[in-house]
């Protein structure tokens, strides 16, 4: 049998998650023009400032040439009148004219520099550059055709959504003292869990919770942060998200084997202070590494049946017996803090 002892454990919290790209730009031309190169592979990392496509620059070049034409007359112009103006020799206005003719043929040589500079489609940011919408030789009308997508996915983000019951029932045992948080100002952090059940190497911490519930489902949408430099995770992708620090004070934990199920739900067989047998309905809330934890139903102190419960029945007298607790969990898979501690634990043998 195993006698009941309280322990501080790590609580489990759960949820369904989905990879996003931490940053994810639309990549899109501010010229019209046809499409005469597209250097990048799809698919693959490019860092910012990368060139990704390149419009026709023929137009948008002659362009600019020209309003360098026209800046450098207007320059030359304003230059000669000057001196003249000292010597009284032109009026004031001419002056004024030749300096408003320079700043317009500044601006439009600085629209047309723009412009010819934009034939150049660039990455804004480091990312995976994807799938190219529009091929070589197709004509771009302006920014409303998608040409690519840039996303970043070191870091990436996971979003997941608690419903408005898990967040009653986690306020409620903070503000009881059944959950403890970790101290501030640290993040809580979380561990991912992909699909094979392989845990992402590093650790992530929340970085944004929603002000509001969704209408929709009443969930509340979490974000977590996570270093993703293998690009392990991908947008899109399902994962099991479990928030880190949490404890449980006080918990009561006990081998899974111990529990037993009935017409009426869970129950447990303890042995009184006569070493007789007794059923105890329980409420089992989680299990872990082959230990349930216990919400109701036990105390500090009582005896439970862990080995040998096909052969007990209520009222019957029993022999504690000692047993190792290495035998409640297969090897590599015990956490210390869902163990109870060795001397409390025993085996029981019916008596004869």
């Amino acid at each position: 049998m195993l006698t009941v002892v309280p322990e501080t454990v790590a609580a489990r919290y759960e949820y369904v998650g989905q990879a996003a790209a931490s940053r994810s730009v639309e990549v899109r031309s501010q010229v019209t023009g046809i499409i005469v190169a597209r250097p990048y592979a799809e698919g693959t990392d490019v860092e910012k400032g990368t060139l990704l496509f390149r419009i026709d620059p023929t137009t948008y070049e002659a362009a600019y040439r020209s309003a360098q034409a026209r800046l450098a007359n207007a320059d030359r112009t304003l230059a000669r009148l000057k001196p003249l103006l000292a010597a009284r020799a032109v009026a004031q206005k001419d002056v004024d004219d030749a300096q408003q003719g320079l700043d317009q043929a500044q601006a439009a040589a600085d629209q047309t520099k723009k412009d010819y500079e934009d034939t150049f489609v660039r990455a804004e940011i480091s990312g995976r550059a994807g799938r190219a919408q529009l091929e070589l030789g197709a004509r771009v009308t302006g920014s409303g055709d998608l040409l690519t997508t840039v996303e970043q996915v070191d870091p990436i983000y996971v979003n997941f959504s608690p419903s408005d019951e898990d967040l009653l029932a986690l306020r409620r045992d903070i503000a009881d003292g059944r959950l403890l948080m970790p101290p501030a100002p640290r993040a809580l952090a979380v561990r991912v869990t992909l699909a094979d059940g392989s845990l992402l190497p590093a650790a992530g911490e929340l970085n944004f919770a929603d002000l509001a519930l969704q209408p929709a489902t009443g969930t509340l949408q979490l974000r977590a942060q996570l270093k993703n430099p293998q690009h392990v995770l991908l947008p899109g992708q399902f994962v099991r998200v479990r928030l880190l620090g949490l404890k449980r004070p006080s918990a009561i934990l006990i081998p899974q084997r111990a529990v037993q199920q009935g017409l009426t739900g869970a129950f447990v067989y303890v042995v009184g202070d006569s070493d007789k047998v007794a059923a105890r309905n329980v409420v089992a809330t989680s299990w872990d590494a082959g230990s349930w934890l216990i919400e109701q139903g036990l105390q500090v102190g009582d005896r439970v049946v862990v080995d040998g419960v096909q052969k007990v029945a209520p009222g019957q007298p029993a022999r504690p017996v000692a047993y190792r607790p290495a035998a409640d969990a297969p090897s590599g898979a015990q956490d210390s803090t869902l163990i109870a501690p060795p001397a409390a634990q025993l085996r029981i043998r019916s008596r004869p």
